[in-house]
């Protein structure tokens, strides 16, 4: 079955005299929890064949950074529509970018990513702070059944639930 991880970016920066919202970079704890969170994605063992972000230097950085951290070999797509989208603009730039693979992570912003984990599932309902991570599974064998009610929550972790492992 697909799996699509859902990973809302990293703690940013506030008040760094930027000219848009979308120009805010990650802060330091950010980094430091980019870093956790793709370590730890790779000892569950659920490395993407494919990250796809949205275009806000947070989430890029948050995609780059974990990638990073966690040695995965997936190339990073930006997707313009994650940034201020709803749900089903984010299950379109998945399907537009990314139906070749069997694990696609996606990277970008509150509260569009705990809807799309509600909607996706039929109404699981998780809390998704900084860098925390989700994971569903597509409930069949492609990737054109992912709309509403058509996955399964697997697992959710946070920084924070997995500060004692790595």
């Amino acid at each position: 079955m697909p799996e699509l991880l859902i990973m809302r970016h990293a703690k940013s920066e506030w008040g760094v005299g930027l000219s848009s919202d979308q120009e805010r970079p990650l802060a330091r704890r950010g980094i430091k929890d980019a870093k956790r969170m793709g370590k730890s994605i790779t000892k569950i063992g659920a490395v993407p064949d494919l990250i796809l972000s949205s275009p806000a230097v947070r989430a890029r950085t948050t995609a780059e950074v974990a990638k990073k951290a966690g040695h995965w070999n997936a190339g990073i797509e930006i997707v313009p529509t994650f940034y201020g989208g709803s749900w089903a603009d984010v299950v379109d730039g998945i399907l537009g970018s990314g139906t070749s693979v069997e694990r696609i992570l996606v990277t970008g912003h509150e509260p569009t990513w705990s809807d799309l984990v509600s909607v996706l599932t039929g109404g699981s309902l998780v809390a998704m702070p900084t860098a925390a991570v989700a994971c569903i599974s597509v409930v069949g064998s492609t990737w054109s059944r992912l709309g509403a009610n058509c996955a399964e929550l697997q697992w959710h972790i946070t920084p924070r639930m997995i500060k004692p492992l790595v």
